[in-house]
């Protein structure tokens, strides 16, 4: 089985890029290949600053070695290392209508809110698609609000195929176990909404953005709802069963109030990331070492890139490439 994903280096990584992404990313290692890539280009539609997309890059990739990605198990590169998924994002936008792509949940959100769209923005699922179908790969893990994206990886697939012959391996979608991660205001932890706790975050920046989480007004000493608490949610995340279930008796029974609870949630917080942040630090501090990953995982995605660009390249009449 093969596993594909990626993830985009657009800003600082949060808690909700953890327990949505990475973390499954990571346990994903074991049960099958794992293609993962740091997704440069579709970057491009929101970063501008060369110098900040790499940086962001660079962060990305230390994050993801700092907690436990095995670059000899897992092939991990930077999308624009292989160009081969531009060729293929062409071939590809060739049998697709645009009525499909003007369908795109994410397009549409984006001229809701007045964005001027640009073509790279409107294409953003085709290269997707070529992300996903030039590794032959089986299985997307994803959150709900990309399934969409998956869905058209597929129906673009059967229109080449159909219009060409069998090419490409139809990918499935496995979606994360993990809930919604509330951001410090209740909605989804989105570096878009501003709402975020920084994942490497630590001393007073830590702290402000926990003890900043929206509660509501209950008085202290009286019972409180963990279901609808966003402080005991987060806390969910980072506890066992049985520390979950005390958690929310102490909150039933107003043996803890929302200071005690924030407090709580700091100190796990603190703990749970103490090895990766040091393993981060030591890793952003040898940029050669995470360089050296990055280029090895290309060699290997692009051979497969390759083949399977040379094989729609031929299906389609071009011919392969020398």
């Amino acid at each position: 089985m093969r596993i594909l994903s990626g993830v985009q280096p657009t800003g600082g990584l949060h808690l909700g890029n953890y327990f949505g992404a990475i973390k499954q990313h990571i346990e994903l290692q074991d049960e099958g290949e794992a293609f993962y890539f740091i997704a440069n280009y579709h970057a491009l539609t929101t970063v501008h600053d060369p110098r900040i997309l790499e940086a962001n890059t660079r962060e990305v990739a230390a994050a993801y070695l700092s907690f436990g990605l095995d670059p000899n198990r897992t092939v991990f590169f930077r999308q624009s290392d292989v160009p081969e998924v531009t060729e293929l994002t062409w071939l590809l936008g060739c049998c697709v209508g645009m009525g499909l792509l003007e369908r795109a949940h994410s397009y549409k959100d984006k001229l809701q809110k007045g964005i001027t769209p640009s073509f790279g923005l409107f294409a953003y699922p085709v290269l997707m698609a070529a992300d996903i179908l030039a590794y032959r790969s089986n299985l997307v893990p994803v959150g709900r609000d990309q399934v969409q994206h998956v869905e058209m990886t597929q129906d673009m697939a059967q229109a080449f195929n159909h219009r060409y012959g069998e090419v490409f391996v139809r990918p499935e979608v496995r979606l994360s176990r993990t809930p919604k991660v509330p951001g410090v205001d209740g909605q989804k932890m989105s570096k878009s909404y501003g709402n975020t706790i920084e994942l490497f975050a630590e001393g007073k920046a830590l702290k402000k953005s926990v003890m900043g989480i929206v509660t509501d007004s209950t008085a202290l000493g009286q019972p409180l709802d963990p279901e609808t608490c966003n402080v005991f949610q987060i806390f969910s995340l980072l506890a066992s069963a049985e520390e979950r279930k005390t958690m929310a008796e102490r909150y039933r029974t107003g043996d803890i109030g929302y200071g005690d609870a924030k407090k709580d949630l700091l100190a796990r917080i603190e703990g749970h990331f103490t090895d990766a942040r040091e393993k981060r630090r030591a890793l952003l501090a040898r940029p050669d070492e995470i360089e050296d990953v990055l280029r090895q995982g290309a060699k290997r995605a692009r051979a497969e890139a390759a083949s399977v660009l040379d094989a729609a390249r031929t299906a389609a009449g071009l011919g392969a490439t020398d």
